[in-house]
């Protein structure tokens, strides 16, 4: 499913129009990257839990040379499924 199929079936679910269902999705994706980018934690309880991870630097090769190459650490964005979402996959 990609987002415009998501905007389409909360569209449908919410009995709104696909432009409120637009503008209610992409509020809620701004606010978790805004959040998540200044280091706080989004928990949707059942859903999952969005945050920053740190990774640490390290050394890695170039798969075309085999040369050796420092990574620097760097933050990136992580998911952690809830306990109802795990349970749903089953």
């Amino acid at each position: 499913m990609n987002k415009d199929e998501l905007l389409k079936e909360v569209a449908k679910k919410a009995g709104v129009p696909q432009k409120t269902a637009y503008d209610v999705v992409n509020t809620i994706l701004d606010i978790v990257e805004k959040t998540v980018s200044k280091g706080k934690k989004v928990t949707l309880i059942g859903f999952g839990t969005f945050d920053a991870r740190k990774r640490g630097a390290r050394t890695g090769r170039n798969p075309q040379t085999g040369a050796e190459i420092k990574i620097p650490a760097k933050t990136v964005p992580a998911f952690t499924a809830g306990k109802k979402f795990k349970e749903m996959l089953k």
